[in-house]
């Protein structure tokens, strides 16, 4: 035993890993911080609105299915049509609802003669809104 000299110790060496543990429970708690505010930001501004008869959720726009097939052959909502017909179904839709849209499908193979003739008894009834219906193409196909 000599005096003056004591034996020192190795101390602890440096982490070469990070713990990863406490980060993931903080992101985990922000998380749920997120989930229960995130509602709570959408409507910041309470209002107890008056009621009213007038206030109903408006409809879904009406729209009728105008169809040309290979033939030629009209079809109004699946119901076979000759054009003059056509037009006086059109034309009684255009005056319940004008703002109705016409949602033409046509065949690839119609002469475009033919649709624009179908097309024109459309504007000519008063229905402006009309939509072309097609497929998306094929991805196997160049």
């Amino acid at each position: 035993m000599s005096f003056g000299r004591l034996e020192r110790t190795q101390g602890s060496q440096p982490m070469s890993e990070i713990n990863v543990t406490p980060l993931v429970d903080v992101m985990l708690v922000l998380v749920v911080i997120f989930i229960i505010t995130a509602p709570l930001l959408a409507s910041s501004i309470k209002l107890d609105l008056p009621r009213s008869d007038a206030a109903k959720p408006g409809e879904a726009p009406k729209f009728v299915t105008l169809t040309v097939d290979k033939s030629g052959k009209t079809f109004l909502n699946d119901q076979p049509m000759q054009l003059p017909e056509l037009g006086r179904s059109l034309a009684q839709t255009a005056a319940t609802r004008p703002d109705t849209e016409v949602q033409l499908r046509a065949d690839a193979v119609v002469p475009y003669g033919r649709i624009v003739e179908v097309m024109g008894l459309a504007q000519k009834a008063g229905l402006n809104r009309i939509g072309f219906v097609a497929e998306p193409p094929d991805p196997s196909r160049p």
